[in-house]
């Protein structure tokens, strides 16, 4: 469960599921359709209030919400605007529109609209389009009429309202098969759905916004949604809470395994991030050559010196060493694949990153073999498609292939990007959407597994502490701003943990 409502991602076929136990509760399917419209209204009249206004309305429920907005709209207007600032178009015959489209429809023309057919010069120069063509479930691509329209709003940077999403865009995954609508706004209703999150479908969403239009959350219980919205409501109750009655190592012991001389800054940055996230006492396990590395840049940060991977068992056989990242900067191959299984063999909290990851990637069998339920795995797009290459297909959705992946490997998957999802084996999965361009920076994801590592030493759930690690990481990059290096993402980190307020007397 959540802290609040909101996190929910639904499916499209979630959104059908809601519908319909609303209208079988008794409530009339014209009245969502009558609520879903108002506020499609009212994003129209944030904008701009005098601005000509072109409605395109598609066959289904989705056109039957633009005449609805239409009528509303033009409604307003009467004692100020013209009605000749108001068109509406219709992909389609009035006569063959069914049920609650229908009802919209006539209610509009009783109210004095005209309905026109749609063609290609339906947008006009300097118009507010409100997209109500097709919704989140359209499954093919965009043709004909609509498909140069898309075009149209493009070229003559109309603004456009957009209702549920963007017509030629797959509410499921965020993908477009073919010419899409992009949004200024966009107004979807009872829950965002996983494409308003996922790119390219966010950005051609534009700013959305989710309206209450007379469903009760208690259905949620009953379509049971498995995909959400990363934000603090989703992992806050979980959070390590500071009192004044502990010391450091209630707060656990991250270890951080180092590469060689030449490789040692990945692990200070990792090792550096899990102190500053809180974990109570931070140690980098370091090949010896690279020992004197390490001591010479670190003070808090305390650093034990291996020679392979039977010496690194002995550190770890330390109990209260209870969370391990290995992969930033440890290097590719055998003597990886060795250190790696080493550290599953404890049976501890760990983050594999990096090379602990490519290293497995002709064996990922093995590796999958040692993992436990408190293992996080942080690929990149390249690391995921070596590591998964027959759950990854143009056929499955970001989403399906991420879950997929938790599943198969039976660890947390953490598949990095500007909409990073956070996969739980059992199905559970989150996508982040605070993450700007500066984070793409060298180091920033050795950052992000120090993070992980030190809630999961704080004894966070592991995908809690994953969803967590990837909001701050993401907070972190945008106080940094343009000209933001990976060194200084820590630095943000107590005032972002300070405006949790995770301290108690």
């Amino acid at each position: 469960m959540v802290d609040g409502p909101g996190c929910e991602l639904i499916s499209v076929e979630q959104m059908y599921a809601a519908d319909r136990m609303t209208i079988e509760a008794g409530t009339p399917g014209i009245d969502l359709m009558e609520s879903a419209g108002a506020a499609v209204a009212a994003a129209v009249l944030e904008f701009d209030p005098n601005a000509p206004v072109t409605v395109l309305c598609g066959p289904g429920n989705n056109g039957g919400d633009g005449f609805v907005a239409a009528r509303l709209l033009m409604q307003g207007q009467k004692s100020d605007r013209n009605y000749d600032h108001l068109r509406l178009f219709l992909l389609g015959d009035v006569q063959d529109l069914k049920g609650d489209a229908a009802e919209a429809a006539r209610r509009w023309a009783e109210a004095g609209g005209k309905t026109q057919p749609l063609t290609g010069d339906a947008i006009a120069e300097g118009d507010i389009i409100v997209d109500a063509l097709f919704g989140a479930g359209l499954k093919r691509s965009l043709s004909g009429v609509p498909a140069e329209l898309a075009d149209t709003a493009k070229e003559r940077a109309a603004f456009v309202v957009a209702v549920d999403v963007p017509t030629g865009i797959d509410g499921n995954s965020g993908q477009a098969e073919g010419p899409s609508f992009t949004a200024d706004r966009t107004v979807t209703f009872f829950r965002k759905k996983p494409g308003h999150c996922l790119y390219p479908g966010k950005e051609k969403c534009g700013l959305t916004t989710c309206a209450d239009i007379g469903i009760a959350s208690a259905v949620l219980s009953k379509i049971s949604p498995k995909t959400f919205e990363n934000d603090v409501r989703l992992w806050r109750r979980v959070m390590p809470v500071r009192a004044a009655s502990t010391h450091k190592y209630s707060y656990g012991h991250a270890l951080i395994v180092s590469g060689g001389p030449d490789q040692t800054g990945a692990a200070r940055m990792s090792a550096t991030a899990a102190l500053r996230v809180g974990a109570g006492l931070v140690t980098i396990a370091t090949p010896l050559a690279a020992a004197s590395v390490h001591a010479a840049h670190e003070t808090a940060i305390m650093v034990r010196p291996f020679a392979d991977s039977h010496e690194l068992g002995d550190i770890l056989r330390d109990a209260r060493k209870n969370a391990i990242v290995i992969g930033p900067g440890v290097g590719v191959g055998e003597y990886t694949q060795d250190l790696v299984l080493e550290v599953l063999s404890a049976g501890r909290a760990a983050v594999l990153d990096a090379d602990a990851l490519t290293s497995f990637e002709a064996d990922a069998t093995t590796l999958f073999a040692a993992l436990n339920e408190m293992c996080v795995l942080t690929p990149h797009g390249g690391e995921f498609a070596r590591l998964f290459p027959d759950i990854v297909s143009a056929e499955a959705s970001r989403l399906d292939q991420v879950r997929a992946a938790a599943e198969k490997s039976g660890a947390i998957v953490v598949l990095k990007g500007p909409d990073t999802l956070i996969a739980a084996p059992d199905g559970r999965v989150a996508i982040n959407g605070n993450a700007p361009p500066f984070l793409a920076t060298a180091g920033s994801g050795d950052v992000l597994a120090g993070l992980i590592g030190g809630l999961l030493a704080q004894g966070m759930p592991a995908w809690e502490a994953a969803c967590a690690a990837v909001w701050m990481h993401g907070e972190c990059g945008r106080e940094g701003g343009p000209g933001l290096i990976a060194t200084d993402l820590p630095r943000y980190l107590p005032q972002i943990l300070e405006n949790m307020d995770l301290f108690v007397d």
